[in-house]
């Protein structure tokens, strides 16, 4: 499309012309390449773009440019963090690109405009060059471990939540090798099972239904380490996949449930939770197990009966928690569950005991010991407590010595410095002894001369 449009005064202005990018064909926004970019790919959305870009109004009237800030301006795409025309124009463009966007109010500030420098129905032009485009980071921690590049929009704004039911087709890749294709079914929660790892339902939890998107997976949130055996995944490799999320139905949050659903449930959970366990998959336990604390914690005004199921599936769930992060050498964690099942039952023989193996894992030898003692009062049979109470008695004798060791030579060195220091300061008290003898003795001859002489 070429055109040229005239002010109200006669005045040529800025030639419409480029190609109309819209999806509706309307001419909303035109795109004219100044500068070819390379590669192949362009932004998708959820992509952080960075670009320069120079602003004007239809008759030339410079209104905004990043250039002369000196800065890149970066934004999420297709997020609506800009006008439309931007979402639209930048999606299209390859890295090193500059190209001219000519955009209509509908696809920029509409008949508001944006005071005072874009009046009501303005055109905008923008010059606009793409230095750099990366992945959305989808992790928690912001560590760059889980990438998403969208390839297709999804709809709506829920997505699965832990414990929803979804449907998905995967397709996986290591260094270009395809090494997982399937249509699945299954539960947030259940992908170990399924050979999936961590970082997927991670990355499932971060899409709209119906979306498409292409996921980059660092060891950490993929097969870590060890690989995997069955998809002949070396230790420490990056995975890839593309997943599309079909359909989804959101497990119950705590406030939609009633008291008899979240009882039912974590019946439910606590005994996929052990089955996890068994299999030795701690993590995948820890979450089934976490979920029964979320529903039951604040639970109050229950009758009697229930009062009694929930206080049991909490304390079942606490001392769970706290056996599987023992096993996955996280006693801190360990340590927290346990109070927390203590505070439901004070004397309960399992609580101690981890509680204590939690202390000893943590090197706090003197409260590890307090607890299994109390255990051993308490529960004089079990041997593994009385043994632990050696143990421990064992490891802070250990401690006193290995204590007792640095302190003999903190105490040497101490010495044997303050010795040098007198030995020093004896030296250098006999050396000023010395000199002072030699000075009387001088004088004295002097004096002694001089008598003579008179």
């Amino acid at each position: 499309m070429t055109a040229e449009e005239q002010t109200s005064e006669g005045q040529h202005t800025i030639p419409m012309e480029g190609e109309d990018i819209t999806p509706k064909r309307d001419g909303g926004v035109l795109k004219l390449v100044k500068r070819e970019g390379t590669g192949t790919q362009s932004p998708m959305n959820g992509d952080k773009v960075f670009v320069h870009y120079v602003g004007t109004l239809l008759d030339g009237t410079h209104f905004d440019s990043s250039r002369d800030r000196g800065d890149k301006f970066s934004f999420e795409l297709g997020k609506g963090q800009v006008i439309k025309a931007w979402d639209i124009g930048v999606a299209t463009m390859k890295l090193g690109e500059l190209c001219q966007l000519i955009c209509k109010p509908e696809y920029a500030y509409g008949s508001a405009g944006s005071p005072p420098k874009i009046p009501p129905n303005a055109i905008l032009v923008f010059e606009v060059e793409l230095f750099e485009f990366r992945g959305e980071d989808i992790t928690d921690d912001e560590d760059c471990g889980i990438i998403r590049r969208i390839i297709t929009k999804g709809q709506g704004y829920s997505k699965p939540n832990e414990g929803a039911a979804v449907e998905v087709t995967v397709e996986a890749t290591s260094e270009g090798r395809v090494f997982d294709e399937r249509e699945l079914k299954f539960e947030i929660g259940d992908g170990d099972s399924l050979g999936l790892p961590a970082g997927v339902e991670k990355a499932i939890m971060s899409m709209e239904q119906g979306e498409e998107s292409l996921f980059t997976i660092k060891p950490k949130y993929g097969f870590g380490n060890a690989g995997n055996a069955n998809y002949n995944i070396p230790g420490g490799a990056t995975l890839q996949y593309k997943i599309k999320l079909t359909a989804f139905e959101k497990a119950k949050e705590s406030w939609e449930m009633n008291t008899a659903e979240k009882l039912e449930q974590s019946s439910i959970v606590k005994v996929k939770g052990t089955q996890y366990f068994k299999e030795g998959k701690y993590k995948q336990a820890s979450v089934q197990y976490k979920r029964i604390v979320s529903w039951l914690e604040h639970e109050s005004g229950l009758l009697e009966e229930d009062e009694k199921k929930a206080k049991a599936l909490r304390l079942a769930a606490h001392l769970n928690l706290a056996m599987c992060f023992l096993k996955l050498n996280e006693p801190n964690q360990a340590l927290e569950n346990c109070d927390k099942a203590l505070q439901l039952d004070g004397s309960n023989e399992k609580a101690l005991f981890r509680r204590g193996e939690a202390f000893f894992g943590m090197k706090e030898y003197d409260k590890a010991r307090d607890d299994f003692q109390r255990v051993v009062q308490l529960y004089p049979a079990n041997k593994a407590a009385k043994s632990q109470v050696g143990l421990c008695q064992k490891r802070i004798k250990e401690e006193h010595e290995k204590d007792k060791r640095i302190y003999a030579n903190m105490f040497q060195k101490f010495a044997e410095r303050d010795s040098k220091r007198e030995a020093v300061k004896v030296k250098t008290e006999s050396k000023e002894n010395d000199d002072d003898m030699e000075v009387e003795n001088g004088e004295r001859e002097v004096c002694g001369s001089t008598i003579v002489n008179l």
